[in-house]
């Protein structure tokens, strides 16, 4: 089993608190280096243009759209060059951001900043980012079926733009004529292509027809039946599925004893958390992570809820990672 972190770079105000801009995204670095250091394989930045609300979010921030929130790609791209070992990727870019054309060339230069260490993470989007998608397009957003319209046309795109010398496009949202990219980036045949998202009949589907690994959520019993999914659907396309890199998110709180991440969760939210989150002593957390290990995942991706505690790093380095 591998292990990932999302990089502290604001998007659930974890840098609350902190003043200067500069300290914020060197605490941030300092917290990636750490992880870096210690083992983890991966590291992710998350696309917002403000901070989301999140239940552990820091409850003195009266603003909190205001807080520091570094942005995805850039920050993206500083991480490249600010570690040498660990992967690195978006969890996940909104693909109604950036034309797929440009991520594309953006993510092959960071391909070769990195040494070719970089995942390209993607999903379709949520409504959740309306207001966000407003604010700076000036756009509404649109409804689920064209998410997937463009997220298809979008992975068609990147995949063109890594591979041929020149990528010619017509798709209903998006085109390219003879658009040219070079570098392309280092690694071969082209940078992994990660699907974020756990729908069966289209996400999934995506997923097997473009992705070289899959982003997913839930406890284990969800996660092996949405990988059986998974599976039906390589072979429904003619695709190995043992070439797909599956990760799973959760929250994650290791504590001397259960009733001690269970206390620094919301009551609210407490009975959800134990059920789909990696939270409790060493023991607990062990079990639960050769549950998903036994379900078939390759790798385990956390937030922290104290993400800029040092020692939580250390410590599960000390108790799991090999």
């Amino acid at each position: 089993m591998k292990f990932g972190i999302a990089a502290p770079h604001g998007l659930v105000r974890e840098l609350t608190g902190i003043k200067d801009p500069v300290e914020a995204y060197e605490t941030m670095t300092n917290v990636v280096r750490t992880a870096e250091e210690v083992g983890f394989n991966s590291i992710w930045t998350s696309d917002a243009f403000w901070p989301d609300q999140w239940p552990w979010s820091a409850p003195e921030a009266s603003q909190p759209e205001q807080e520091f929130l570094f942005e995805c790609w850039t920050t993206t791209a500083a991480l490249a060059r600010d570690t040498s070992r660990v992967r690195i990727g978006q969890m996940a870019t909104n693909n109604l951001f950036r034309h797929p054309a440009l991520l594309a060339k953006m993510a092959s230069t960071i391909d070769v900043i990195s040494h070719g260490r970089l995942t390209l993470g993607i999903g379709s989007g949520t409504p959740t980012f309306a207001p966000q998608l407003r604010a700076y397009y000036g756009e509404d957003y649109p409804p689920n079926p064209v998410l997937f319209e463009r997220l298809r046309e979008s992975v068609q795109i990147l995949h063109a733009m890594w591979t041929q010398e020149e990528a010619t496009f017509e798709g209903k949202h998006y085109q390219v004529s003879g658009a040219i990219n070079q570098p392309k980036g280092v690694q071969l045949p082209h940078i992994p292509l990660l699907i974020a998202g756990g729908g069966e009949q289209v996400t999934l589907k995506l997923v097997a027809q473009y992705g070289d690994a899959c982003n997913l959520s839930g406890d284990p019993a969800t996660i092996r039946r949405k990988l059986e999914v998974l599976k039906r659907h390589c072979k429904d396309v003619g695709r190995d599925y043992e070439s797909i890199h599956n990760t799973v998110g959760l929250a994650f709180i290791l504590a001397d004893t259960d009733e001690q991440a269970l206390a620094q969760v919301p009551e609210a939210i407490r009975e959800f958390v134990r059920e789909n989150a990696l939270i409790g002593s060493p023991a607990t957390i062990r079990k639960r992570i050769t549950g998903y290990e036994e379900a078939g995942v390759h790798e385990l991706i956390f937030r922290l809820p104290e993400p800029l505690n040092l020692d939580t790093l250390r410590r599960f380095a000390q108790e799991f990672i090999a």
